[in-house]
């Protein structure tokens, strides 16, 4: 059957993969699967193999850039709550990123990353809660919109002042993918249908599968949020502008100015709307009367994994005797980018204790 040949062609791939992996490695090499290639699962292999001694890390993807829900995020670093999520790591992650991808931007790496400095506002209709985010101290240059500033923005009465970090995430993801490659990780494409295909070809999986987490993982929490952006052709545009409400925004790139947006709960729909198409370019106008003479270069849609929190635990599954460490790491919704490494930084330590778990011999009780 088709389906009968196509297992063991993915037999035989990783039969190979393995030869490949463990030409010159020592017998006790951890072998490590990492589940998807958006910038959760890409920066997380990265992280394992930089501090997992002694590993070897595929990445097992039914999907890679240009075709990941990531690669249809903005990446604007301005970060997210999740209410299972304690501030004070959504900070630590936040800084842990921020960091990682500032010494990116002022690297000669940047621009082959698409990684870079954006300056600009976020403006509020009314006066919020928290006129100091938890994250003003990570950005650069944090302040309080002055009324010279907020005259540009008339329906406006509050606003922030800010230097963040932009990715261009198809060239952050394959310049990502050429770090694995470069470590000697593998990238492999196959659609699974559980994570319990990966046992015996490997010691320890790590689910980064986002949406797919529902089947792969049986979660039933995380449902798709869709989200639609234009990319346009403005380059007179140099400063970003986020309404508070996170739902208009207005990104600058390297290439093309991204307008948003939208926050469709439970909708699976792929393909762009027009009506929503017009009903962005409209809002955006509003903030910035110059797009009305930018030119719409694309349209595109992405659903973002969105639970009440991020899922970042180790998990045994079990079946027939047999045993296979799983350590999940997903859920991160539209606030992915802003905490990448600093949560796959946390999540390769997870990988670590499963390695010393594995080489560390189980007592054997005396009779």
């Amino acid at each position: 059957t088709k389906q009968s040949l196509e297992n063991k062609f993915w037999c035989q791939s990783l039969q190979w993969a393995e030869r490949l992996l463990f030409r010159d490695r020592p017998m006790d090499t951890a072998r490590i699967a990492v589940v998807g290639a958006g910038v959760i699962g890409l920066s997380t292999a990265i992280c394992i193999s930089k501090l997992v001694p002694g590993c070897s890390v595929t990445i097992i993807s039914d999907k890679f850039t240009p075709d990941t829900t990531s690669d249809v995020a903005a990446g604007m670093l301005i970060p997210h709550i999740y209410p299972d999520t304690p501030i004070h790591t959504l900070k630590r992650w936040f800084k842990d990123t921020f960091d990682h991808l500032y010494a990116i931007a002022c690297s000669a790496e940047a621009a082959d990353a698409g990684v870079h400095l954006v300056s600009g506002w976020q403006i509020f209709q009314s006066i919020p809660a928290e006129e100091v985010p938890f994250w003003a101290d990570v950005v650069l240059g944090f302040r309080k919109m002055t009324e010279a500033e907020l005259k540009k923005f008339p329906q406006h009465v509050f606003g922030q002042a800010f230097t963040t970090l932009k990715c261009e995430t198809s060239a952050y993801l394959s310049w990502l993918e050429k770090r694995i490659k470069e470590s000697g990780g593998l990238l492999l494409t196959r659609r699974l249908g559980n994570l319990w295909e990966l046992q015996p070809s490997f010691d320890i999986v790590v689910n980064c599968t986002g949406l797919g987490s529902r089947q792969l993982a049986g979660d039933p929490t995380i449902s798709p949020v869709r989200g639609q952006v234009l990319q346009v052709q403005a380059p007179w545009v140099k400063h970003f502008i986020r309404d508070g409400s996170g739902l208009t925004y207005i990104y600058p790139g390297a290439s093309h100015v991204t307008l948003g947006g939208t926050r469709q709960k439970g909708d699976w729909n792929l393909s762009p709307d027009a009506q929503i198409s017009r009903d962005i370019f409209s809002r955006c106008c509003v903030l910035e009367p110059s797009l009305h003479r930018a030119c719409i270069t694309k349209e595109k849609v992405g659903l973002r994994p969105v639970r009440p929190g991020v899922r970042l635990q180790k998990e045994l599954l079990a079946h027939g005797g047999q045993r296979l460490p799983v350590v999940h790491h997903y859920g991160h919704g539209s606030g992915g980018i802003s905490v990448h490494w600093g949560s796959a930084m946390e999540a390769a330590r997870l990988v670590s204790e499963c390695v010393q778990a594995r080489r560390t011999p189980s007592p054997t009780s005396k009779l």
